[in-house]
């Protein structure tokens, strides 16, 4: 008996280190493109679903789609209705893992190719480079799922009479609840659903549980994968406590819906097991009652996306100087992408702080109080937002999101030189006494205004402001030339000489600045900006380079 437990201990282990390799590798290999993905076809909640299955599918991970989402939501880019359709095609995703078990482990059974496959998996991992290293990386996890498979199923048979259904729970409500938590506790011990219904598959086809004792564990370990999310949710921000319990109500209901199916749906689950076995009916089972959870949820989504929002409120921007909420998630550091959708969501509200403040300002009814705590708002989130930047690992061989990491970083250094610029209010003033600048700072205080709303069609509105930096910086030119003239002839003194072209250069570096952060604000996923940097822009756009200094 001890020989057959390490054995199957270590095939555990095995499946789960392979699919671990596997969704790694997997994820790396298609992030950008699934992030385009749940970026553009999550529209409607149904769409999320639809989505949600086939991103979970593809990267064999439901927590790594759930992560992606969560950034989404930070980003702005998901509202929460449509968050929670991809969570419940996760769900549904999931459970593709179950069909692999089946058709490849105990249909074809292919263990017994796995082993000669894996050194060919293994020297194209390590010598191979980008996608064929990621190509060896997925193979050789696929055959390790499938070693580890066959060590569980030699290890299920060396117990032999030792585990049979009588060992366990059985009959009656209670009996079923029993066996419940015991598959919400084996999926928490192992942080592994896919691991946990690969035993239940075993033991199933060894004999040693039996079909409804498989399906009441399989609806425990449902409900487990919730607690992996909660967890991580703890101490992180709103969004990810909302995702958490939606994700935990969603599989609670689901779970609530599963047992009645079980009843009602046990003559024809009966005649699958007879047809195509008992462990293809167990999977038919568990995607069933998924799918059967998500359209019960789909039509009250919207209610269902409030309450959660009642019961988790967002608080944390009270908290903050200025109400400026950064939602800056440790958690979302596990997934590059996610967290620059974080920085660059947090950059921008940064932005539009300021861009609030300087162009109330430069209103026709100047107000400067907005600009006398702006500094004391963004430099602690701008120093917040660096740190967190400098967190976020980026693999090799992605070019892209190496562009919109630099994207991020060139909008923190001009955010951080702008606020610097505004500590120089002295100059507003004057230009809004001038007639010849008056007009020009007045239009870029509107664009500002305009920009900083957050409903903004054009986001920051980059094409706008940088049009009018290249108006600014003509026109003061020419200003700047006449006002040397009018001091030379003795129209006015030295000294308002230099507070007018002094002026002049704030203007122009300041709508300089506020063009740069537009242009690099815009460089995110979504439907009308897909993919890492934007390289192909119009004649008129700002290119990646800094502003000139002094």
């Amino acid at each position: 008996m001890t020989g057959g437990l390490m054995t199957i201990l270590g095939g555990i282990g095995m499946f789960l280190f392979g699919m671990t390799i596997m969704t790694d590798a997997l994820r790396e290999a298609a992030g950008s493109r699934l992030r385009r993905l749940l970026a553009q076809f999550t529209t409607t909640p149904l769409a999320g679903v639809m989505t949600g299955t086939a991103a979970t599918a593809v990267v064999q991970s439901s927590s790594a789609t759930t992560v992606m989402t969560i950034g989404f939501v930070g980003a702005g880019l998901l509202s929460l209705p449509q968050a929670l359709g991809v969570i419940y095609g996760a769900n549904i995703g999931t459970t593709f893992t179950g069909w692999i078990v089946t058709l490849f482990g105990f249909k074809l059974k292919l263990g017994s190719l796995a082993l000669p496959a894996l050194f060919g998996a293994s020297l194209l991992a390590l010598l191979g480079q980008g996608a064929w290293a990621r190509f060896g990386r997925v193979w050789a996890g696929l055959c390790l799922l499938l070693i580890g498979l066959d060590m569980m199923q030699a290890g299920a048979a060396g117990f032999g009479d030792r585990l049979t259904p009588q060992t366990l729970p059985q009959g009656g409500l209670l009996g079923d609840l029993q066996l419940v938590l015991l598959g919400l506790a084996v999926t928490v011990v192992m942080q592994s659903s896919s691991a946990a219904m690969a035993v239940a598959l075993v033991l199933l086809g060894a004999g040693g549980i039996s079909f409804e004792q498989a399906a009441a564990m399989v609806i425990g370990m449902n409900l487990g994968t919730t607690v992996t999310a909660i967890l991580a949710s703890v101490g992180g921000s709103v969004t990810m406590r909302q995702t958490a319990l939606a994700n935990l109500l969603f599989n609670a209901g689901t779970a609530l819906l599963a047992y009645p199916l079980l009843v009602l749906g046990a003559p024809l689950l009966t005649q699958a097991a007879d047809v195509a076995g008992e462990t293809t009916a167990l999977v038919i089972f568990h995607t069933g009652f998924n799918v059967a959870g998500a359209l019960m949820f789909l039509p009250f989504t919207a209610a269902f996306a409030h309450r959660v929002e009642r019961m988790v409120p967002d608080r944390a921007a009270l908290a903050r100087p200025g109400g400026l909420d950064l939602a800056l998630d440790p958690a979302l550091l596990k997934d590059e992408g996610a967290a620059m959708d974080a920085v660059q969501t947090a950059l921008g509200r940064v932005a539009r702080h300021v861009f609030s403040a300087l162009g109330r300002a430069l209103a026709p009814v100047s107000d400067m109080r907005g600009l006398a705590t702006v500094e004391d708002v963004a430099r602690p989130a701008l120093a917040e937002i660096e740190d967190y930047v400098t967190r976020i690992n980026l693999p090799e061989g992605k070019p892209a999101e190496r562009d919109r990491y630099g994207a991020l970083l060139h909008q923190a250094d001009h955010l951080e030189r702008l606020v610097k610029r505004l500590e120089r209010r002295s100059v507003i003033p004057v230009l809004l006494s001038d007639p010849a600048l008056s007009r020009l700072s007045r239009t870029l205080g509107a664009a500002l205004r305009r920009a900083a709303d957050p409903a903004a069609a054009d986001g920051l509105e980059a094409t706008r402001l940088k049009r009018l930096a290249d108006r600014i910086e003509g026109r003061t030119r020419q200003h700047r030339r006449a006002t040397l003239l009018h001091e030379h002839v003795g129209l006015i003194s030295v000294a308002e000489m230099f507070d007018r072209t002094d002026a002049m250069r704030w203007l122009s570096r300041v709508a300089e600045h506020t063009a740069r952060i537009a242009y690099y604000n815009g460089m995110r996923p979504g439907p009308a900006r897909q993919g890492g940097a934007q390289t192909d822009r119009a004649p008129d756009e700002p290119g990646p380079q800094s502003a000139s200094s002094e």
